[in-house]
């Protein structure tokens, strides 16, 4: 496979470096292996805590330099990023399908997307503003400012397994913070490949090393990360399990966690719904990237008027899928990430037909010519009540329930009775319907869309949700402030000095 030569990747790579130079390590080596034909990749030395320590040392000792570089020439550095991933887009795409198993176009989909973050953090490198205000006080000037925090460490997932880390890192660098990567263990090569991109880019402009750190190992290097003081900031993107073991470390010792967890996301289809939108959108939700997304459509909860018809239509869609390699673009689904995800996928089926859930298309694991490795599985769509259990937990898997409702306020209802809150839409053509969706008394969660599906968001709005999936927000907006502190400033230009509450001291 040449994308891996031309990415530097071998058959056995080192798992830490300081941005600059890679480290030994006694860790085990990681091996990866490709969901899509079930071969072995490459491998990749898991971190020791030796090397752990060094990665963070020298992040320590580049943090007062790289602050120190106005933000503008930060981010000229990262548009150089940026450029380097443009000509690494298509073998750097070839490698997260392969890895990870997402269609082609979805990973080179996911490079544009670290491009596009890197153009946003350019921009955003000159608009890193603060905020005045009037003082009470003659002769006095207030105002707030925003600093770096210092390391930002960045826990990453697999489905996502170069695009988060950009979000994070792109951002983070401009803001004036050094990063610190412990990628999934279930993607090591992508975080391999990233890092040498970088470092190419860092090593040309002299940037300090310790400025971009890769830690490749187990949950343990997580926790390491959680518990370390030195690390202001963690953002963590995973499952909610995850993020509270994460989050409750990070709190104990008063640090930051930035946390955007697991998503169990619906559609509501209106009688008023453009159906042909509304298919097209639930379709894509549910079967993108196999059903592994945080944003990925998991309920349909549609309006009993248009319940039958929108359940032919999906029938019928389903039965158009072609499910297989993710390399040939003739393909929509590739296959999971393993077979851990397979059983936790038949596993669901099961509690689902336990509970009364009747499929209208059946689920089932594929073999045969064409399906090289154990991981395909057929997406499928089950008839479900808002109460069963398996509804309200999220699978990592291709799984769609349909759900009925009479009005909107029920809709919205079971819409927002799931632990989690990432993301939402509402396919309507009715403004009272949809405005009533985004209104105080309609969805909980982060994003709420109209006439879109739940996945696919931009980089310019800023990504993130509430309830169990952790509160966090990445990527656009203002979520840069989550990698700053910030500071009130109030500076006396006068000939006195008046104290609060009118205090007075003969001196």
């Amino acid at each position: 496979m040449e994308f891996l030569k031309t990415l530097k990747i071998d058959s056995l790579n080192k798992g830490i470096s300081t941005g600059v130079n890679w480290i030994d390590s006694t860790g085990a080596p990681i091996d990866s292996f490709s969901p899509v034909d079930g071969k072995k990749t490459a491998s990749v030395t898991a971190a020791d805590k030796a090397g752990y320590e060094t990665v963070v040392k020298k992040a320590e000792e580049a943090f007062p330099t790289w602050r120190m570089m106005p933000a503008p020439k930060r981010g000229e550095i990262v548009r150089q990023i940026g450029d380097a991933l443009r000509a690494y887009k298509e073998p750097l795409g070839q490698l997260v399908s392969y890895e990870m198993g997402k269609s082609l176009q979805e990973g080179l989909g996911e490079v544009q997307e670290m491009i596009d973050i890197c153009d946003f953090a350019v921009g955003l490198s000159r608009q890193l503003h603060g905020f005045t205000m009037h003082s009470e006080r003659p002769g006095h000037r207030m105002y707030e400012q925003y600093h770096p925090l210092g390391i930002v460490g960045i826990i990453s997932a697999f489905n996502f397994p170069v695009a988060v880390w950009s979000w994070n890192s792109m951002l983070a660098w401009v803001c004036g913070n050094v990063c610190v990567w412990k990628p999934s263990e279930k993607t090591p090569l992508c975080a391999v490949a990233c890092q040498h991109i970088v470092a190419e880019v860092f090593k040309k402009n002299n940037v300090p090393e310790g400025v971009c750190g890769l830690i490749v190992g187990g949950r343990e290097v997580g926790e390491w990360m959680a518990a370390d003081s030195r690390i202001p900031l963690v953002s963590a993107t995973g499952s909610t399990r995850m993020g509270k073991a994460v989050g409750a470390t990070v709190g104990a010792r008063l640090g930051r966690a930035l946390l955007e967890l697991g998503g169990n996301n619906a559609i509501i289809i209106s009688k008023d719904a453009d159906l042909d939108i509304a298919i097209l959108g639930s379709l894509f939700g549910a079967v993108g990237t196999a059903g592994q997304r945080c944003t990925t459509t998991r309920r349909l909860i549609i309006h009993e008027d248009v319940y039958d018809t929108v359940k032919s239509k999906l029938m019928a869609a389903y039965g158009q899928l072609r499910i297989g390699n993710p390399l040939d673009q003739q393909n929509h689904v590739g296959p999971l990430i393993d077979t851990a995800a397979v059983d936790m996928y038949l596993d669901s089926i099961e509690k689902c037909k336990a509970e009364g859930g009747h499929f209208i298309v059946e689920g089932g694991v594929l073999s045969g010519p064409g399906y090289e490795s154990s991981c395909y599985v057929k997406p499928c769509i089950a008839e479900a009540k808002p109460g069963f259990a398996i509804v309200q937990h999220e699978t990592f898997a291709p799984i769609l329930y349909l759900l009925k409702y009479k009005t909107i306020v029920e809709a919205i209802a079971i819409q927002n009775e799931v632990p989690q809150g990432l993301s939402s839409s509402i396919m309507t053509l009715n403004l009272r319907e949809a405005e009533q969706f985004l209104s105080h008394a309609g969805s909980d969660c982060g994003i709420a869309n109209v006439n879109i599906g739940t996945s696919g968001a931009e980089i310019g709005g800023a990504f993130g949700g509430e309830k169990e999936t952790g509160g966090g927000r990445e990527s656009g907006s203002d979520a840069w402030k989550a990698y700053m502190r910030r500071q009130t400033n109030t500076i006396n230009y006068s000939t006195s000095l008046p104290l609060a509450q009118g205090i007075r001291f003969d001196v």
